[in-house]
């Protein structure tokens, strides 16, 4: 069993390749995106990128750095098949992560106009924004200190793996599988 962790940049492709490793590997596949989902419609709360931020941190903040990762890998964990945890956005999320067998992360990056094409495109209820907010948006979630807080930019820095998705679905495809080589 190999456990894959999916870091990096908004619209940078991260469930274009999910896809690939769920369909055409066989991963099972675990998101936060869908846990934190959840979480704030048992609250009450309209899903939203801010309410995914608040409610993310604030998990964080009453249970520690790693909660939302730990559950997700309990859960992947116990499948015993081969899983996929999407979206890594805190550096304490990959220290509980790396202190389990079998892990790699992965991350997903392309230029900041490309990816702002692919959310439009995407249109999911956090991505009807401007690209100034797109750009706002990521600067927020890019750089902290706290523990508890998305950083990008340091999850991208400690992954195993980094992939540059500036091309087609193929090419992403092709890098994809290259890693996977890799990682086997």
């Amino acid at each position: 069993m190999i456990i894959i962790g999916i870091t990096g940049t908004l619209g940078a492709g991260k469930g274009t390749v999910v896809e690939y490793l769920v369909k055409e590997k066989g991963f099972v596949h675990f998101s936060v995106r869908d846990y934190l989902s959840e979480v704030i419609r048992e609250r009450g709360m309209d899903v939203n990128r801010d309410t995914m931020v608040v409610t993310a941190n604030d998990l964080r903040n009453k249970n520690g750095p790693g909660f939302i990762i730990e559950e997700l890998y309990g859960k992947a964990a116990a499948t015993g098949q081969n899983c996929i945890i999407e979206s890594i956005r805190t550096p304490g999320e990959i220290e509980k992560l790396r202190k389990k067998e079998n892990f790699f992360l992965l991350a997903v990056d392309a230029d900041i106009k490309i990816r702002y094409e692919r959310i439009k495109m995407r249109g999911s209820e956090t991505d009807n924004v401007s690209f100034e907010t797109f750009q706002q948006n990521e600067a927020r979630e890019m750089y902290s200190d706290d523990p508890n807080k998305q950083n990008l930019s340091e999850c991208i820095r400690q992954a195993d793996f980094i992939l540059i998705n500036d091309g087609s679905i193929e090419q992403l495809k092709l890098k994809t599988e290259e890693i996977l080589k890799k990682i086997s």
